[in-house]
């Protein structure tokens, strides 16, 4: 990647739809995620310190950790960008779909043509899911199926890591699928065929990075994923009470949606915001700033 770190949390925004999104889901994890934009502002923010020759050998010391290629930085910046990209093909197909019942004479190629919004969207959390699990291998350092680290580390989430997953469950989860999403997703993914999931952009563009041999064992990858994480999604829900329309009511006050069908208000999510990038920039460099620190 052309960027370093630093440039990548120097151009992070203040302000747009995506923060804007992210501060009407805080509801969901109060408090636990703020908007720190610039390396040196997240060095001060995770070691307290301020010395400027300290906060300088922290810098770059954290672009040479970022800048090896051995280390999993990189990949896991490019997976975290890569998803949300794909959420804008996502998003343009689930619309293509939606439009095939409004223009009957072109309704039915449409729908030859384009995927079932809920199918494609059940597919793009696991998706998600999977790269988040993905990611925080190649952060940590350990083997990209390794499931049991993950789960024994997600319910210690915490800051914009815990937004992430808040924001998953809540805008790719509970407003497109509904109260019943955890069924819905877990119905799809174990009925879905490889040649499915591999015509899926999300998929075809992060397999590379998926445990598994050829589509058929990737797909048995995300179908454990799933596994392993639907009861702790459901216990997140049920702990916090979540309904869909709670998190509308919540978005809207941020957000102006026009239309309130909430397949559409999904995919405007998908095309108009990057929060894994977002969340997830902001996590490396949290990593890398740890680490640095200890190293020196």
């Amino acid at each position: 990647m052309s960027e370093s770190i630093v440039e990548l949390m120097d151009q992070l925004p203040q302000k747009n739809l995506t923060t804007m999104m992210l501060k009407g889901l805080d509801f969901v994890v109060p408090g636990e995620w703020e908007n720190t934009v610039g390396f040196n502002n997240m060095i001060t923010k995770v070691t307290g310190e301020d010395d400027p020759e300290l906060l300088q050998s922290i810098r770059d010391r954290a672009i040479v950790l970022y800048s090896d290629k051995d280390q999993g930085y990189q990949r896991a910046m490019w997976i975290y960008q890569t998803v949300d990209t794909a959420d804008k093909a996502l998003a343009t197909a689930a619309l293509a779909n939606k439009m095939g019942d409004k223009i009957p004479l072109v309704g039915g190629l449409m729908k030859k043509v384009t995927p079932n919004s809920d199918k494609a969207q059940a597919i793009d959390l696991c998706i998600k899911l999977v790269a988040e699990i993905t990611c925080f291998c190649q952060i940590n350092g350990l083997p990209g199926d390794s499931i049991g680290d993950f789960m024994g580390s997600v319910g210690n989430y915490t800051g914009e890591e815990l937004m992430r997953i808040a924001t998953l469950i809540s805008v790719d989860g509970l407003i497109p699928l509904g109260p019943d999403f955890l069924q819905k997703v877990q119905t799809t993914i174990k009925n879905i065929s490889a040649g499915e999931l591999s015509d899926n952009p999300a998929f075809s563009r992060i397999s590379k990075f998926i445990p598994g041999g050829g589509a058929d064992g990737k797909l048995a990858f995300i179908n454990n994923s799933f596994d392993s994480m639907k009861d702790w999604m459901d216990g997140f829900v049920t702990a916090r009470g979540l309904t869909t329309e709670q998190i509308m009511d919540h978005l809207e006050k941020f957000i102006d949606v026009a239309d309130n069908k909430l397949d559409y208000v999904a995919a405007f999510i998908d095309l108009s915001t990057n929060y894994y990038e977002h969340t997830g920039t902001q996590t490396i460099a949290k990593s890398l700033i740890d680490r640095a620190y200890g190293e020196i």
